[in-house]
C-alpha cells in the first residue's frame, strides 16, 4: 500500500427527515445567541420561515447570496454582520449560500451552521472561493468549515428534478477527484465511491418522482460523502476548469460540473487507472467517463457548455487560464489537450 496522510476534519452532522427541528438545540451548543440567516434571494422565503421559528435569536437575514461569492456581496454581507454583532451565521441553502458564510468566517471567525438544501456539498469543506475582476480564487481555511451541518432531506424535496440532477452530478463530481487527486488516501477513496453509488441510484429516481423522499435522503447522504472527500483531498483540473468557467463567464455553477466531468475523466483515465475502476463500479458501468457520461443523458442534463452560453471563441481564454496555474493532477497538464477537452465538452461529445 502506497504511504499516505490523513486529517479528519471536525464536524457535528445532523440528518434525518425533520432534523431542522433541532435547530434551536444546536445553537444552544455553539452557545450563540444573535444569528445571521444567509440565503439567495430566490430562497429568501424559506430562510426568513426559519427565521421566524427562531424569535428574538435570529438578528436579521442577509438574503443577496449570488454564484462564484462576488467579491462585493462578501463585503457587504461582512459590513451587515458586524452591524448586527451576529455571534452565528446560519446558511440555508445550497453552495452559494454556504460560500457566502464561508466568506463571512473567513475574516471574522464567524461560527457557522449550515443547513443545505442541495447536494452541493460545500458545507463539508474548508475551501472557500471569492469572484473578482472576473476571476475566482479558490483558497483552504480551518475557520470557515461549518462547526455544525443539519440534513434534512425534506428541505430538499422543492429542489427540482433538473436541479437536483445538476447538483447531484456536481457532488459525484467532488467524489471522483478524491479519488485521484494529489492527497488522496484509502480512506477518503472508500467515502468517495461510496458516494458516487449513493448518488448514481437515487438520482434517477429523484428524476421520475421528485417527492420521494427515500432517494432524496440517499441523495443527501451521497452528497454529504462528496463534500466530506472533496474537504480532505484535494481538486484536480475538473475544479480547475469549472473554477475558471465559472468565475470568468458566470456559468451556473452545477451545470458547469456536470457537463465538464466525463471529459475531465477522460482526461485523467489513463494516469489514474485504480481510481478510474472504483468510480466505474460505484456506477455500475465498464468505463468511468462514458459511465459518467451515460448517467447524465440518462438524468436528461444538457450536455453541451454551447448551451450554456459560452462561445467557442473563449476556449482559447479559458484553456490558458487553467494551465497557467493549474491545480496538482495525474495527468500532465498541456495546454493543447486542454483546450481538446473544452471544445469536446462545448459540443457535448461522447468520451472516447
Amino acid at each position: 500500500m502506497k504511504a499516505f496522510t490523513y486529517v479528519g476534519l471536525p464536524a457535528r452532522v445532523v440528518f434525518g427527515v425533520g432534523a431542522l427541528a433541532q435547530l434551536p438545540a444546536e445553537l444552544d451548543r455553539l452557545g450563540a445567541k444573535r444569528a445571521l440567516l444567509l440565503s439567495t434571494p430566490e430562497q429568501s422565503d424559506a430562510v426568513r420561515r426559519v427565521a421566524a421559528s427562531l424569535g428574538d435569536r435570529a438578528a436579521g437575514v442577509y438574503d443577496k447570496a449570488a454564484m462564484h461569492v462576488p467579491i462585493e456581496v462578501a463585503e457587504d454581507a461582512r459590513r451587515v454582520a458586524r452591524e448586527l454583532q451576529a455571534d452565528v451565521g446560519i446558511t440555508v441553502g445550497g453552495g452559494s449560500t454556504t460560500g457566502l458564510g464561508k466568506a463571512i468566517a473567513l475574516t471574522s471567525s464567524l461560527p457557522i451552521l449550515a443547513v443545505p438544501t442541495t447536494y452541493a456539498g460545500s458545507e463539508m469543506t474548508p475551501i472557500y472561493g471569492l469572484t473578482e475582476g472576473g476571476m475566482k480564487k479558490t483558497g483552504r481555511d480551518a475557520r470557515v468549515l461549518p462547526r455544525t451541518v443539519i440534513y434534512d432531506p425534506s428541505l430538499t424535496v422543492s429542489l427540482s428534478a433538473a436541479l437536483s440532477a445538476a447538483s447531484g452530478m456536481n457532488a459525484i463530481a467532488h467524489c471522483v477527484e478524491a479519488m485521484y487527486a494529489q492527497d488522496a488516501n484509502p480512506i477518503i477513496s472508500l467515502m468517495a465511491e461510496e458516494g458516487i453509488r449513493a448518488l448514481a441510484a437515487s438520482l434517477p429516481i429523484i428524476i421520475r418522482n421528485p417527492k420521494d423522499l427515500e432517494a432524496r435522503s440517499e441523495a443527501l447522504y451521497g452528497a454529504w460523502l462528496a463534500g466530506i472527500s472533496l474537504g480532505a483531498a484535494g481538486m484536480a483540473l475538473h475544479h480547475k476548469l469549472c473554477h475558471t468557467l465559472g468565475g470568468t463567464w458566470n456559468l451556473p455553477h452545477a451545470e458547469t460540473h456536470a457537463i465538464v466531468l466525463p471529459h475531465a475523466a477522460r482526461y485523467n483515465r489513463d494516469a489514474a487507472p485504480e481510481a478510474m475502476a472504483r468510480i466505474a463500479r460505484a456506477l455500475g458501468a465498464k468505463d468511468a467517463p462514458t459511465g459518467l457520461y451515460d448517467l447524465e443523458l440518462k438524468l436528461g442534463l444538457k450536455m453541451k457548455l454551447a448551451d450554456l452560453g459560452i462561445k467557442a471563441a473563449d476556449l482559447v481564454y479559458a484553456a490558458r487560464i487553467a494551465t497557467e496555474a493549474p491545480y496538482p493532477n495525474p495527468a500532465a497538464i498541456d495546454y493543447a489537450q486542454v483546450l481538446e477537452l473544452l471544445q469536446n465538452a462545448f459540443a457535448g461529445r461522447r468520451p472516447a
